[in-house]
């Protein structure tokens, strides 16, 4: 590695591990294990993080009914063995509507600043009412799955026990978003690294992340997330169909403009982008190496590079590094 790469690392590490303490686990929950290089989850005043909460907010996170025809639940997006993102470009909501949009890794969710591919949802709690009314997911409204899960006496017990209430939107969005705040990935081979295992990555490994740094990839992917959680327009169309924030702002200037994605686990979120256009991470490679489109609205930082075959080699061996494989294994079991 370049100096100017250790010298990336050690101000990373660095700004990482001032920015927290070491952590401990929750007493009620011995398997949350928060790496020491990530800040404190943030749980709501209202809704503070118990195992009540969790247990109610796991089983309705799988539960199908918050779909209008019973056919479709948050797992249905959300695969736990993809690090809750999906495999497919897009998913079918309720009665086969086709979606338009990518479902995204849930995976560390909680830290996310705001929700949806272009920003415009302040909290999770409000995250979980999008794809119950969207048309093309649940197309459900959240009074009636909270009148249908009341005639279950099963989701009445537990939503006492959870919230000293019955079954109400609020506790269902509530509930939901407390299991998502422990979807916590942070124990990768890089995280090790970080943590100052100089010998747990290969010489393979080792140049992709110079190359990762070096090609302007960190410009954006950066912090412990390895996201900046920037809305920009990188390039990839010259018309789109979906116009990103200018949904939300009516500005011109927002086209095309989403969310940076985090890369934690990103060998296994296939495919990529808003919609799910690049099915592989040598597309999202070949689409960089081009500059882009010519849109107006693109990024600056988005220009053309060059990518020998090596490069893309151990640029894939540093995304390796990035998986997870311990959440893997635990979101599976859920």
């Amino acid at each position: 590695m370049t100096a100017k790469s250790v010298g990336f690392l050690t101000l990373l590490f660095a700004v990482m591990v001032s920015s927290c303490g070491t952590r401990q686990p929750e007493a009620e929950f011995p398997w949350l294990e928060t790496p020491s290089h990530f800040p404190e989850i943030n749980h709501p005043d209202d809704n503070e993080l118990s195992l009540a909460r969790w247990e109610l907010g796991k089983r309705l996170f799988f539960e199908t009914k918050l779909s209008v025809d019973g056919s479709k639940s948050c797992a249905s997006c959300h695969f736990s063995e993809s690090a809750f993102a999906t495999n497919f470009p897009t998913n079918k909501g309720a009665f086969g509507a086709d979606g338009t949009r990518n479902s995204p890794s849930l995976a560390n969710i909680g830290y996310h600043p705001y929700f949806t591919r272009e920003g415009g949802v302040p909290t999770l709690e409000m995250q979980v009412l999008v794809p119950i009314q969207e048309e093309d997911e649940f197309h459900n409204n959240i009074l009636a799955i909270a009148d249908t899960l009341s005639q279950d006496s099963t989701y009445v017990v537990a939503s006492l026990n959870a919230y000293d209430s019955e079954i109400t939107p609020f506790v269902i969005t509530r509930s939901i978003s407390a299991f998502e705040r422990t979807l916590i990935s942070g124990g990768s081979l890089y995280d090790r690294f970080l943590a100052g295992d100089s010998t747990v990555l290969s010489n393979s490994e080792l140049s992709g992340l110079e190359v990762f740094i070096s090609k302007g990839c960190s410009n954006c992917h950066n912090d412990f997330l390895l996201t900046n959680f920037e809305i920009i327009n990188n390039g990839l169309y010259e018309e789109y169909s979906d116009p990103g924030l200018f949904n939300l702002t009516g500005n011109t200037e927002d086209i095309g403009k989403f969310k940076v994605p985090s890369l934690r686990n990103v060998t296994i979120t296939y495919p990529y982008m808003h919609d799910g256009s690049l099915a592989t991470l040598d597309d999202v490679f070949d689409h960089y190496v081009s500059g882009g489109s010519s849109h107006p609205n693109k990024s600056e930082l988005i220009t053309p590079i060059s990518l020998s075959e090596e490069e893309r080699s151990d640029l894939k061996a540093f995304f390796e590094t990035l998986r997870d494989n311990s959440f893997i294994e635990w979101s599976s079991s859920l």
